[in-house]
């Protein structure tokens, strides 16, 4: 099955809880392959299906740079792009996931299909605005 770009589950429902505070605590973007069952119900970070390659460590890479910000009635996130390098690894999409609150999910990404590198790797970030943030909420 291929991996399907959401926010988790688990994430909508810790967000009213506080679970999560994504200025302070270790927000981490893992890689996986296309055989990788993350989605929707994922709830923690996973091993299974994670790649392996050349500059790739085991859960991933910080993410940095979160911003919060509302128009229009939505509220958005938004982090700085993720960049691998040296690379050599192929992937499909990854698992945001927060690691200062027991690895817990925050949202899956598709790159829609394989993505293999040889020198770097950036997970590039959408437009920071309420319309296209990576992380979107609405009344």
């Amino acid at each position: 099955m291929p991996i399907f770009q959401t926010q988790t589950v688990s994430f909508r429902q810790e967000l009213p809880q506080a679970v999560h505070n994504l200025l302070t605590d270790t927000i981490k973007l893992a890689l996986y392959t296309s055989s990788s069952s993350i989605n929707a119900d994922t709830t923690v970070y996973t091993t299974s299906n994670e790649i392996t390659g050349t500059g790739y460590t085991a859960g991933g890479k910080v993410v940095t740079g979160a911003t919060i910000a509302n128009s229009n009635g939505v509220v958005y996130v938004n982090f700085d792009n993720v960049v691998w390098t040296p690379a050599a690894f192929t992937t499909a999409g990854a698992l945001l996931y927060n690691a200062s609150q027991s690895n817990k999910s925050i949202a899956v990404l598709s790159f829609g299909g394989d993505k293999t590198c040889i020198n770097s790797f950036t997970v590039q970030m959408p437009a920071n605005n309420y319309t296209t943030s990576l992380l979107r909420f609405s009344a």
